[in-house]
């Protein structure tokens, strides 16, 4: 907690746009930009953690059942929750702002 991915982004975007101004092709390219890599953050990545520990429990009940195929769990936590998003927003906002102003 916070997404770094996701306040880097930000205050990329933030930037850009106090620098070239909020109309700018720049700032709406990395405006676009910021939405997928948040979007990715707390959708895509964290889909794949659910992936995971579905894997795990399946993993589990074949060793419990006498079949063991893996002693190795995999990473579960992968993406984020989309309050992790937020405050990785909340902090770019304010790394730009502090930056810039």
């Amino acid at each position: 907690m916070p997404s770094s991915h996701s306040a880097m982004v930000v205050a990329l975007t933030l930037s850009i746009g106090i620098q070239d101004g909020f109309d700018s092709s720049l700032f709406a390219a990395c405006f676009v930009l910021a939405a997928i890599v948040m979007y990715d953050a707390a959708g895509v990545r964290r889909e794949t953690g659910r992936q995971g520990q579905a894997i795990n429990q399946i993993l589990q009940s074949a060793i419990f059942d006498g079949r063991p195929i893996s002693n190795t769990e995999m990473k579960e936590i992968v993406g984020h929750t989309p309050l992790e998003v937020f405050g990785g927003f909340l902090l770019g906002v304010v790394c730009a702002l502090v930056w810039n102003i």
